[in-house]
């Protein structure tokens, strides 16, 4: 098949997301940004939203991307899977950075593919030598065919693997200590995944090697309760950004600092002001750890000791 050259295009290709709250685009909310001019630090979508040549989608996009930074977000690369990765998605996934030249791209630690079936969820994988070896060279390649460093985001758990060796943090600094890539800090996903594994998702979060954190996650998660009639988190992206997951994200920010900060609200999706209101919030939070970043106390996470 001939590899097409991406469309040339004006955007200014920026280093790095500012340390501004995003949100997640939705065509339905267009019409709004188009008119409102909104104060967000970027927007962040999809990249399997947009693997169409052209059309409304693309349209939409190309004028958002004049003013506002642009994040993608990939969910279908299957990084923890066993196989090789899809050579064709993983093309269109380049096609699609080259045309609108993001300031970051994330993908999932989380598997999704067998053989030639999409399983439309993100998947856990077991922590040890042998996965290990498959996310990094999943992450080598993906970095070498998109000519950048990617953003990996640690995923909600709902089960641990008895085959396990390395806990979460310590793989992902394991990943980071191989690839050079970088990581995605969804603090949904840590507070989903302590409730659901009873562990402390401050102690999580405390351990998180921040140093490496270029973006962070916000959404509201959906309460269930397991067969025993214990709590289960469902990382729903449904909701409002729930009160607790607010005091985590304030808790990352002072051992962080400022970074972009996006609100995901996938599901359910609400009216324009009600996710700007989102976003307004966490700027709130990052210009309270702005105005006190550089006190000793907050900057202990940068020396995490990776690498």
């Amino acid at each position: 098949m001939e590899t097409r050259s991406a469309p040339e295009h004006s955007c200014t290709r920026e280093r790095s997301l500012p340390a501004r709250a995003g949100v997640g685009f939705k065509s339905a909310h267009f019409s709004d940004i188009e008119a409102s001019a909104p104060d967000v630090g970027f927007f962040e979508i999809h990249a399997e939203n947009y693997m169409g040549d052209g059309g409304p989608p693309h349209a939409q996009l190309m004028r958002l991307r004049r003013d506002f930074p642009l994040s993608i977000h990939g969910v279908g690369l299957s990084i923890g899977g066993a196989e090789r990765l899809d050579r064709e998605h993983l093309r269109r996934v380049k096609f699609l950075a080259d045309r609108y030249a993001p300031a970051a791209f994330s993908e999932h630690l989380a598997w999704s593919t067998q053989g030639a079936r999409f399983l439309n969820d993100l998947l856990p994988l077991p922590y040890n030598a042998t996965t290990l070896a498959h996310v990094v060279a999943h992450v080598d390649e993906i970095q070498e065919t998109l000519g950048r460093p990617i953003l990996l985001e640690n995923p909600a758990a709902y089960l641990r693997f008895q085959s396990s060796d390395y806990s979460e943090i310590d793989f992902l600094r394991e990943v980071v200590r191989r690839t050079d890539c970088r990581l995605l800090l969804d603090v949904t996903n840590a507070y989903v995944s302590a409730t659901n594994l009873a562990f402390s998702a401050e102690d999580y979060i405390n351990a998180f090697p921040m140093s490496y954190v270029e973006e962070i996650h916000l959404a509201g998660y959906a309460e269930d309760a397991d067969e025993i009639g214990d709590p289960l988190l469902i990382d729903a992206h449904c909701a409002p950004v729930q009160d607790a997951v607010w005091r985590l994200y304030d808790r990352a920010l002072a051992l962080r600092g400022p970074v972009a900060t996006l609100i995901e609200w996938d599901n359910d999706v609400p009216a324009w002001p009600l996710l700007l209101e989102q976003a307004a919030r966490a700027a709130r939070f990052l210009d309270k750890q702005r105005s006190g970043f550089g006190d000793n106390a907050r900057s202990e996470a940068l020396h995490d000791g990776v690498g």
